[in-house]
């Protein structure tokens, strides 16, 4: 007996069994024999796929595409004739019942790993379908035109661009800088998805948060204009900003140790010191403001065409200047282009100098302009906070992040 074969064939049978327990547990109201297909069906649309597999590997490929026809031919006209009784128009049952055989048929002759993830994503997806309906009912066009957005910049822009230096000192890569700006965009997006499905539920630390993920300085200009026209709520809203400092430095650490793991040890316990800082200031508001006005925040979509456009160039910039600098100051001068670059965004400075650390700058260096750039754009949020807002919030911000700040560098030191 061929063991591996029959490992196969049970790995068909399973993926027909999980697909027929999802399609069977959907139908489980309708009446015996009222079925088109159900458990049963689909876990021997699965074993027949993997059978025909079999039997093509000992004969002819060909065999794979008549079994097929045959068998979409029958599960498409018992389909037929349970939605002509209900008056269903539904085709779902019948392209999972496709893919079943196609899956069991692929565990045979293909990829088995590939196979068994298929048939969990299938499963995954036809067990969604009210929530993911909801969903789509719930997306505006901005929405959908933001989703467009990601798709176009990662499918169809990214291959064009050319994956080489494009400069005479080999500092701009625009396929990989775009490459960045897409994972930026994707954060951003993922945050704002999150706040759109919880709502207002947690209140100003879940939007605080996401706008941590998106760009804490213009969540902390939001939330300080809020604080300017509810100065009730101030300490509230003082709490939020400091979220999104401290989760602007956590998604700092974590993009700089993906594109750069040697970053590890100067830079993250620096990093995660603040953020708890951070974190244990704004809890401390937080209970000393639950009895406060709660103002109803919205964040708009931040993924425009755009936004990307802007931090790409914006990358390129850093990127160049960066370079230029380094060749003509040493490491003195990529602390003054973070500095610099830190007024208004550490994204730029944190890919840029994750890219060159371990090259041609020191991992230590790298990590030095890095805490730089976090610690200028956490004094200018400072101001901002207390500029927009009020003095109470500017107090609050002010106070709590130079704790942060002194705490990181203490570390670092």
């Amino acid at each position: 007996m061929d063991s591996e074969a029959l490992s196969r064939l049970t790995v068909a049978l399973a993926i027909g069994l999980l697909v027929g327990l999802e399609r069977g547990w959907q139908t489980r109201d309708a009446e015996d024999n009222r079925r088109a297909a159900g458990f049963r069906t689909f876990a021997l649309s699965g074993l027949l796929g993997g059978v025909t597999g079999l039997i093509a590997l000992k004969t002819s490929a060909a065999v794979i595409g008549w079994v097929f026809l045959g068998y979409m031919g029958a599960f498409a006209a018992f389909h037929w004739l349970e939605a002509r009784s209900e008056g269903s128009a539904s085709v779902t049952s019948v392209v999972a019942g496709m893919l079943t055989f196609l899956l069991g048929t692929m565990a045979v002759v293909g990829d088995l790993q590939l196979a068994i993830a298929c048939s969990v994503g299938m499963t995954a997806l036809l067990a969604l379908r009210e929530p993911l309906h909801r969903w789509i009912n719930s997306l505006s066009w901005q929405e959908i035109r933001a989703v467009l957005t990601l798709l176009a910049m990662s499918f169809l822009l990214l291959p064009l661009l050319p994956n080489r230096p494009i400069d005479p000192w080999s500092a701009i890569n625009p396929h990989r800088i775009w490459l960045f700006a897409i994972m930026i965009a994707t954060i951003s997006f993922a945050g704002y998805v999150a706040v759109k499905a919880l709502g207002n539920r947690l209140g100003v630390f879940m939007a605080a948060g996401a706008g941590g993920l998106a760009s804490s300085t213009a969540t902390t200009l939001a939330l300080a204009r809020l604080a300017r026209e509810h100065p009730s709520s101030s300490g509230l809203l003082s709490a939020g900003i400091l979220v999104a400092s401290g989760v602007m430095m956590l998604r700092t650490g974590a993009i700089a140790l993906a594109l750069n793991g040697a970053l590890f040890s100067p830079l993250l316990p620096a990093l995660l010191t603040a953020a708890a800082v951070l974190g244990i200031g704004a809890a401390v508001l937080w209970f000393r403001s639950v009895q406060q006005e709660t103002p109803d925040l919205q964040i708009a979509n931040p993924l425009e065409i755009g936004t990307a456009i802007k931090l790409a160039a914006l990358l390129a910039a850093v990127m160049l200047a960066a370079e230029l600098v380094r060749r003509m100051f040493g490491g003195i001068g990529v602390f003054v282009v973070a500095a610099l670059s830190g007024v208004a965004d550490v994204d730029a400075v944190t890919i840029s100098m994750a890219r060159m650390a371990g090259g041609d700058v020191d991992p230590n260096t790298a990590a030095h302009a890095i805490m730089i750039a976090i610690a200028v754009n956490t004094v200018s949020k400072t101001i901002v906070a207390g500029s927009v807002g009020n003095r109470k919030v500017g107090f609050l911000v002010g106070g709590i992040s130079a704790a942060a700040l002194a705490a990181g560098l203490a570390v670092a030191i």
